[in-house]
């Protein structure tokens, strides 16, 4: 998993509170068994028109945020069901960092667990960066973990918390696996113990 520090990049503002898992990868693009590809698909069903034609209307087609790599969303963002593909296409679009004022728990897990920053700030901040942002062409925010701050270019400075645990995994590019790993000679030991103890036992 690639690590997260420090971001700097283009801000897309979705303006809608309540945005499911089934709305940021349908269900239909679920047969995959690779990780990656979902990212033509993120946002399928607004993005699209029925002739498979982009629609000017939605948020990421528009020039502006050609290019996004922070998603600027509303309240309880990644809510429905749990499929890890939602946290998937949004890596593989190319958002490195997602800002809301809350996520939907199993969402916000796994997207600590494919290299995603979810940012959790309250209403009355995300409203200042939505402000900004629909101000400003080409809106940039630079996203820092090891001192979990937002700032911009214009003296905007936002603190924001990280549980120690997910941010330590997150900053070394530490999913499930690469955390075992992590005590693999711990691991090598115990079983050798075992192995021996058994050998004695026979």
């Amino acid at each position: 998993m690639k690590p997260f520090t420090k971001h700097t990049g283009l801000v897309a503002a979705m303006d809608r509170a309540n945005v499911d898992t089934d709305q940021i990868i349908p269900k239909q693009f679920l047969k995959r068994i690779e990780r990656t590809g979902f990212g033509e698909f993120l946002f399928y069903d607004w993005r699209r028109r029925e002739d498979g034609s982009d629609d000017p209307d939605f948020e990421l087609n528009r020039p502006r945020y050609r290019g996004a790599t922070i998603l600027l969303a509303r309240r309880n963002f990644g809510c429905g069901s749990s499929r890890e593909h939602a946290p998937w296409a949004l890596e593989d679009y190319g958002f490195r960092a997602l800002v809301a004022p809350s996520f939907a728990d199993i969402f916000y897990n796994n997207c600590f667990k494919n290299g995603i920053l979810p940012v959790r700030l309250d209403e009355g901040d995300a409203d200042e960066l939505f402000r900004r942002c629909g101000a400003q062409s080409g809106y940039q925010l630079t996203v820092d973990l090891e001192r979990c701050v937002i700032e911009d270019d214009a003296g905007l400075r936002l603190a924001f918390d990280v549980e120690p645990s997910r941010r330590h995994s997150l900053l070394n590019g530490l999913d499930d696996i690469g955390l075992t790993l992590a005590h693999e000679d711990k691991i090598a030991a115990y079983e050798d113990s075992r192995q021996q103890a058994a050998g004695s036992r026979q």
